[in-house]
């Protein structure tokens, strides 16, 4: 696939000594940590574009493994101490939890919010949500009234729409099955039960049932970790509550209180 190079990379804070990498969800880009990134002017922040996202779009074809490797040659190449807190939401945590399971070397501290997991491998079942996902999405995704309702059901501002829109314009159809391909079909990878770096499962209150079972499989795998949800809050809370999210965050990496709803 290549190396980190080829990717879009936003960095703000360099002189900073500790690096947060922030990794976004499917159809989306980096920006949709614009507010993290502003709140957090005492790290050094890189904020990629995933491949075939955003302004990564030229880089073919995305999987989760590729980003994950594409992703620990940013951090060993350009993260301080060749170590970065890991931040994932949705895809980005899905890459995220692969390389805690493949190079936990280069993590510091994860956070990983609204990840799904599939316990059983490929099934016929699956394979028709995934036909039949892209065959509805992909007419639509571009247009004003989808985006509009899909923004409406994650309770996020309308001036985003501009950003929504690019996002959405610049996968390919062929790219957008790819992407479903991998999100819908991602399993708990091996090696993940020997991650001993702090883990924050995070998971919305409105979140989808499948998330909440995901975070549980999550918990239980991985060997130092705490599971939360935060209450009356979505899949996308970092930009539905970005103050609750940038505060939930830096007490985790500072190793303060995390004041959401334990999950037991």
């Amino acid at each position: 696939m290549g190396n980190f190079m080829d990717l879009y990379v936003v960095e703000t804070g360099q002189e900073n000594p500790e690096t947060i990498i922030f990794l976004h969800a499917e159809g989306l880009a980096g920006w949709i940590w614009n507010e993290q990134v502003k709140a957090f002017p005492d790290y050094h922040c890189l904020v990629p574009d995933l491949p075939e996202h955003g302004q990564s779009s030229g880089v073919k074809p995305f999987t989760i493994a590729g980003a994950a490797e594409m992703v620990v040659d940013l951090i060993q190449n350009r993260a301080h101490n060749g170590k970065a807190h890991l931040l994932g939401l949705s895809l980005g945590a899905q890459v995220a939890v692969q390389i805690l399971a493949t190079h936990p070397e280069v993590v510091d501290h994860a956070l990983l919010t609204g990840t799904l997991l599939r316990t059983s491998s490929h099934n016929q079942t699956l394979l028709n949500l995934v036909d039949y996902t892209f065959k509805s999405y992909e007419p639509v995704k571009d247009t004003k009234f989808f985006i509009k309702a899909y923004m409406r059901t994650y309770n996020i501002s309308k001036d985003y729409f501009d950003q929504f829109q690019d996002s959405t314009r610049q996968i390919s159809g062929d790219a957008l099955y790819r992407i479903l391909h991998e999100n819908l079909f991602f399993m708990l990878p091996p090696g993940l039960e020997k991650a001993d770096v702090p883990v924050l499962v995070i998971m919305g209150e409105k979140d989808y049932q499948v998330i909440k079972e995901s975070a549980g499989d999550l918990d239980r795998t991985l060997p130092t970790s705490q599971t939360y949800i935060v209450p009356k809050k979505g899949h996308m809370w970092n930009m539905e509550s970005p103050k609750l999210f940038n505060q939930t965050l830096r007490n985790f990496l500072t190793g303060n209180p995390i004041y959401l709803k334990l999950n037991r």
